[in-house]
């Protein structure tokens, strides 16, 4: 693996210096044939690296406007130590490279970032979306103009370092299920306009999405339930409302409300901030009679002790809230 990372990297680098500066990259059919065939070379088949998040439709509605809105924070006016030192287009290449063993995620929305600032840029992959990487990995070579590789540097590191971050997170976790029939869910506790990401992210990572946002299903919380008049009411009143096909869900803290909710008859039951004990009990009584779900400050450090419960699902906002970044950095940029 490492040799033939080397050799990549060689290659990228002679034909750097067999270019005069300023000197395009090719055309964007040259380009591809150029990325495909190294990464044939680097897997034995033609696509590595080609994995993609979204479909065009969704990138430029709902992935585009927000990418957009990170660089204009990032540059208000101008990227004054960019152009201090670039007075005009000057063709470069930068390394993108791993500095921490983790599951990488976000490459798609890595390179859009510089599409955005100049759709001229180019990055040759040598990893995709999903895969174990290691301390010191060539990860990609980004190719551009220097000033585009220096403005949109640290948003598109933001995004790869945080989705990254989630994805290790969360394979970690869900490793700690593995035997069991539990689905490990993400929650809505994710970064204000980075939901898109960090639930792209935590699928990377062997999690599954719970709803997206507020519009994807009926979860009938205590403010709810407090407002409606109790679990009953609730139930009854999102049954007569929301599309048949909509499932409902029943947040409980009580055998009593779990009650509730079995006769009322609820889809799912969310078990939260119960004792161990009271949530076997549950589990009993439901006997099938619904889906189970377990949530509660629930963390890598604290799941195992929920896995003898055989609950259907276990939801942690920690996945999204409080996994770390990993480390990814840009390094050894250089006219070519």
């Amino acid at each position: 693996m490492e040799k033939k990372t080397e050799e990549l990297r060689t290659e990228a680098r002679d034909r750097g210096q067999n270019r005069s500066p300023g000197q395009k990259f090719g055309t964007e059919a040259q380009q591809n044939k150029r990325n495909a065939a190294a990464l044939e070379r680097k897997t034995g088949a033609a696509g590595k690296g080609d994995r993609k998040m979204y479909d065009q439709v969704t990138l430029k509605l709902n992935v585009d406007p927000l990418i957009l809105s990170a660089l204009r924070e990032d540059i208000t006016s101008e990227d004054v130590s960019a152009n201090s030192i670039m007075k005009k287009p000057q063709a470069g290449e930068v390394d993108l490279i791993c500095k921490q063993d983790g599951i990488i995620c976000g490459l798609q929305v890595f390179e859009r970032v510089f599409a955005l600032l100049d759709d001229s840029t180019r990055v040759e992959f040598f990893a995709e979306d999903g895969e174990e990487v290691k301390n010191g990995q060539l990860l990609a070579k980004v190719y551009g103009d220097i000033r585009v590789l220096l403005c949109g540097e640290r948003t598109a590191l933001n995004y790869l370092q945080r989705m990254s971050g989630i994805a290790t997170y969360t394979h970690s976790v869900a490793a700690l299920l593995k035997g069991t029939k539990t689905k490990l869910l993400d929650t809505r506790k994710t970064t204000p306009n980075n939901r898109i990401f960090e639930k792209y992210s935590v699928r990377v990572g062997g999690g599954n999405n719970h709803r997206y946002n507020l519009s994807d299903g009926v979860l009938l919380k205590d403010n709810h339930i407090g407002a409606a008049g109790g679990v009953a009411e609730a139930v009854k009143m999102a049954k007569e409302y929301a599309p048949f096909v909509r499932k409902i869900e029943v947040e409980v803290e009580t055998l009593d409300m779990v009650k509730e909710a079995v006769e009322a008859g609820a889809d799912i039951i969310m078990l939260d901030n119960m004792s161990h004990e009271q949530m076997k009990e549950a589990m009993e009584y439901i006997d099938g009679r619904a889906e189970v779900e377990v949530s509660g400050n629930v963390t890598k450090e604290n799941i195992s002790r929920l896995t003898d419960l055989g609950v259907d699902y276990i939801s942690s906002g920690a996945l999204t809230h409080s996994a770390p970044i990993l480390d990814i950095s840009l390094k050894n940029l250089h006219a070519v």
